[in-house]
């Protein structure tokens, strides 16, 4: 057969296997324009603003893109690590990890729907070294539109201009899986016996969404509940459930967690532990939305004692967490991983 090959035809290795970790994405400097550049991408993705164009382009970039940046780039700076944005560190570093686990069986990249590094150029780059077979990852454990399908869309436009396609698999996402519950279990009794008291409740914040997701078919509402249910049994206690980042005049989904932290100190409620299980790494919602406004808010209406859980992020439970998970969608393609 190789007689029959052209002398000009290009190499193409092949007969490797890849994951790609996807996460939502991240400026690449805590500055106005920087933030300018991300909210443009981030905000003119439909599957997040999901106003007709024609309406709200003209809202976007003569009004927010105008005002918000510079607001945002102030909270970036007040989470912005000496390595980089923390979302950006703790993927990296999940990746990282994955990779010194698996070794040679497997390459582990990451990628940011919004920013960079790229989901088109990371996957151009392992097919171009000779990845055909690539399982995409998004960290998401509750599936959402705005989040999951969007970077299964951001795939697709980049095997869309590719002439010789990878095959492509992709993690489902995970809200009720026996791994994550107990990998959240782990972690958040460790973070509650290392604090100085007894929070009278545990809070799970979720990223919020849109009240009209829910009734449009997302199941991201009732797998958020779905996975605090299940940590509450685990842990024997009661988990709560709020949603977060509120944006714009539209209804969104209830109860807000803002207004939950108002209102707990008049119940009585006077410590609480807040986590963030929606989220598999730190980031700008995370640190400072809750850790430090959130915190404001519950000791400004008379709470007494107030912890932020971090993420798994790229800890031991992270780690043992998608060993499981992705090894089993990697079965077929690789010798067994979990």
């Amino acid at each position: 057969m190789s007689a029959l090959r052209p002398p000009d035809h290009p190499a193409a290795p092949t007969g490797k296997v890849a994951v790609l970790i996807v996460n939502l994405g991240t400026p690449d400097a805590p500055t106005p324009e920087a933030v300018k550049r991300y909210l443009r991408e981030f905000l003119s993705d439909r599957r997040v603003v999901e106003i007709p164009p024609i309406a709200w382009q003209p809202i976007l970039r003569g009004i927010i893109l105008n005002t918000r940046p510079k607001k945002s780039a102030h909270a970036y700076q007040q989470v912005w690590t000496p390595e980089g944005s923390p979302l950006a560190v703790h993927t990296r570093d999940t990746a990282r990890a994955l990779q010194s686990v698996w070794g040679d069986a497997v390459t582990v990249d990451w990628a940011m729907r919004y920013g960079a590094p790229a989901i088109a150029d990371r996957l151009h780059a392992l097919k171009q070294s000779g990845h055909d077979r690539i399982l995409i990852a998004p960290l998401y454990p509750q599936y959402c539109a705005a989040t999951t399908a969007t970077a299964m869309d951001e795939v697709g436009r980049a095997l869309a201009a590719m002439r010789w396609q990878p095959a492509i698999r992709m993690l489902p996402a995970y809200p009720g899986d026996p791994a994550y519950i107990e990998a959240l279990r782990a972690r958040t009794q460790a973070q509650l016996a290392a604090l100085p008291f007894a929070p009278d409740r545990i809070l799970a914040s979720f990223h919020g969404m849109p009240q009209r997701t829910l009734t449009l078919g997302d199941p991201y509402h009732c797998q958020c509940v779905k996975t605090a249910r299940l940590l509450g049994e685990a842990l024997g206690r009661e988990v709560m459930v709020s949603f977060q980042s509120r944006f714009g005049r539209a209804k969104w989904l209830e109860p807000a967690t803002d207004a939950t932290l108002a209102a707990l100190p008049g119940q009585g409620i006077r410590s609480i532990a807040v986590m963030t299980p929606g989220f598999s790494a730190d980031c700008l919602e995370t640190l400072e939305e809750i850790a430090l406004r959130g915190k404001d808010v519950f000791l400004a209406a008379g709470g007494e004692n107030f912890a932020f859980l971090p993420c798994l992020n790229a800890e031991a439970d992270a780690i043992t967490l998608y060993r499981q998970l992705l090894g089993r969608e990697l079965a077929g393609w690789v010798e067994a991983l979990v």
